[in-house]
């Protein structure tokens, strides 16, 4: 196991960091590009249409954690062949994964459709955007796997070029479909169509490496039970705790919309400076996954503690930074965001939650990496599950109390328990390190 330095660390996060930035501009892009039609419906049809397909994918997120994990403890023990097999594994679950989105393709759609339901102008034009997006499931979600295997690696420069080709070949065929073909909605969709197969065909020639000498005794492991089972265990516990989270978020947004229109236009624009946090985050979270999951798989005790520090070092100078900004800057971004008087004016008074939720929010964000990268994720699961519990009582004493001022507050103790629960199990890192656990 190589030195863990403040070097290594930042060369594994900054690329992260980077490729998240382009991410949002993307969707401003479409969004951009279909608004030159003129017309309102093209713009809520692709918005409906990808948040639909996002939801649809996200389900299967742990992909990209579970095989950062796996691998880079594989890699780690010096197990070249296995890293390639956990590659191998997480690529045939993303694929199998995306053929079966595409051949239930019709009632899934119509469900979401049934769900979020729009006018019919709306509905007919993302029914198309759907129909031809989801030919590309088997590509989006093998990319999980893809990332997560670079990422442990340490190869997230080539994680970065990756995200750069995707979104630079899918905002280059967007301006050549829609304005230049005139193709509309069905051109936005055919873009990212081809967006994603391109960007897996790159993915898997930057794993090229996988396979050289290594693949043919990965592909005698493939059905290696232990492995399998344990590849189960640490894919269901992420997703688990993926869910837990993601209906954490999304009660707070039903619980802000129960407050008024103003209300939930200003934390709408609020979240948007945790996105931010999260996009810095990231990058040293990522960095704790790859260095923590190297270590362990070396047995390293001390090569663990130090990655976690050193990487936790930078995930709080980054969010320090962040808050100073959001403490000086945080009006005009508002300003920004919005030119309607009152939710500006409400965003203001909700303001000093986010000046504080990067600070609150760090140790578990960089927790879930270190755990991750131990593959500790029933302790993961476990955290989250009581600190949810923990949410949902202070949103039933606080928000009654306090109205949208309780909201913030309680989302901040879910972010405070999951650090403090996870902090306390922190000893089992070391342990699994050790070879003990």
């Amino acid at each position: 196991m190589t030195e863990i330095t403040h070097t290594r660390v930042m060369r594994v996060a900054i690329p992260i960091v980077l490729a998240n930035v382009t991410v949002p501009l993307l969707g401003a892009v479409d969004t951009a590009v279909v608004g030159q039609m003129g017309l309102a419906a093209p713009i809520g049809a692709v918005g409906l249409g990808a948040v639909i397909l996002s939801s649809l994918y996200w389900i299967f997120g742990f992909l990209r954690m579970g095989t950062t994990g796996l691998a880079a403890q594989a890699i780690g023990a010096g197990d070249h062949a296995e890293s390639t097999a956990i590659l191998l594994r997480a690529l045939i679950i993303g694929g199998a994964a995306g053929l079966f989105f595409t051949v239930m393709q019709l009632p899934l759609t119509r469900g979401a459709l049934w769900l979020s339901p729009g006018s019919i102008e709306v509905e007919t034009l993302a029914h198309s955007y759907l129909t031809i997006r989801i030919w590309g499931a088997p590509a989006t979600i093998a990319l999980y796997a893809v990332s997560g295997w670079l990422i442990a690696t340490e190869r997230t420069q080539a994680v970065l070029v990756l995200q750069l080709w995707i979104n630079g070949v899918n905002i280059a065929l967007d301006l050549w479909f829609v304005l230049g073909l005139g193709w509309g909605v069905e051109g936005v969709a055919i873009a990212t169509l081809i967006a994603e197969w391109s960007g897996l065909t790159l993915g898997l020639w930057l794993c090229r490496a996988a396979f050289g000498a290594a693949l043919t005794p990965a592909l005698a492991r493939l059905r290696d039970a232990a492995a399998l089972a344990r590849m189960a265990a640490v894919n269901g516990d992420i997703m688990i705790r993926s869910v837990l989270l993601q209906l954490s978020f999304t009660s707070f947004l039903f619980l802000g919309a129960g407050q008024g229109d103003v209300t939930l236009a200003a934390n709408q624009v609020l979240l948007q400076f945790l996105t931010i946090a999260a996009f810095f985050l990231d990058g040293f979270a990522f960095a704790a996954e790859a260095l923590v999951g190297q270590a362990v798989g070396a047995r390293s005790v001390r090569a663990a503690r130090r990655a976690s520090i050193v990487s936790t070092q930078w995930g709080v100078g980054a969010v320090l930074c962040l808050c100073l900004s959001y403490l000086a800057a945080g009006p005009a971004i508002i300003d920004l965001m919005t030119t309607a008087p009152e939710v500006r004016l409400a965003a203001r008074e909700y303001l000093p939650w986010l000046v504080a939720a990067p600070i609150i929010g760090v140790w578990a964000w960089m927790l879930d990496g270190i755990f991750i990268g131990a593959t500790l994720t029933r302790q993961m699961r476990q955290a989250m599950l009581h600190s949810v519990l923990i949410y949902a009582a202070a949103l039933l004493i606080l928000v009654p109390l306090w109205g949208n001022h309780g909201l913030w507050a309680a989302l901040m103790i879910l972010n405070m328990a999951r650090g403090i629960i996870m902090a306390r199990k922190w000893p089992e890192v070391e342990r699994r390190a050790a070879g003990d656990a």
